[in-house]
């Protein structure tokens, strides 16, 4: 029985997040103000860097490593073969969709964005805002998803279908503002 109905349980608790507005409030907190500051304001104290993505209810931090499994049991993983978000290129983030002892990975939701969505990732004190530009499935083998890109890029994938991972299911995202964290 828990195999059976285990995966339906982040769908139901999708919906019901959903209609009590967490996706608007995601948005706003990406949104620009009116009028940008002259000079930087004071850096949070303990502010991870993290992922916005309001059409998925997300907001996770990211987590840096080199061991890419230790680092998909803990969150959304910076692939560390790509770049960063200050210093443009290709941001490639991964995450786990599904796993029966996690049935609600990080990117359980990654099928949710579509184009014209906002992704937001708040780095290193600044929020990036990027817009999905497109969305593809490829096989595991194609690996040009994580090659360099002259223009700022955002990557995301994960395993697709939910239960029969066999393929990646690839988000790309270009950067549209950059300005610095609201307190």
């Amino acid at each position: 029985m828990y195999v059976i109905a285990v995966p339906f349980i982040p769908q139901l608790l999708f919906r019901f997040n959903q209609s009590r507005g967490r996706e608007q409030a995601l948005e706003q907190s990406l949104q620009a103000p009116t009028a940008a500051p002259s000079t930087p304001p004071p850096a949070p104290q303990n502010q991870p860097n993290h992922v916005v993505i309001p059409a998925m209810l997300l907001d996770q931090p990211v987590v840096e490593g080199t061991s890419m499994y230790k680092s998909l049991d803990q969150g959304v993983w910076r692939w560390p073969g790509g770049s960063t978000p200050d210093k443009a290129g290709n941001t490639v983030l991964v995450g786990h969709r599904f796993t029966y002892t996690k049935p609600k990975g990080v990117f359980y939701f990654l099928d949710k964005l579509h184009t014209g969505d906002t992704v937001g990732i708040v780095w290193n004190n600044k929020t990036y805002v990027y817009r999905v530009f497109g969305t593809v499935v490829v096989p595991p083998t194609q690996t040009n998803i994580l090659d360099p890109t002259e223009k700022p890029t955002l990557t995301m994938y994960t395993c697709t279908p939910l239960w029969l991972p066999k393929n990646r299911l690839v988000i790309r995202a270009s950067l549209e503002s950059i300005d610095w964290v609201k307190q």
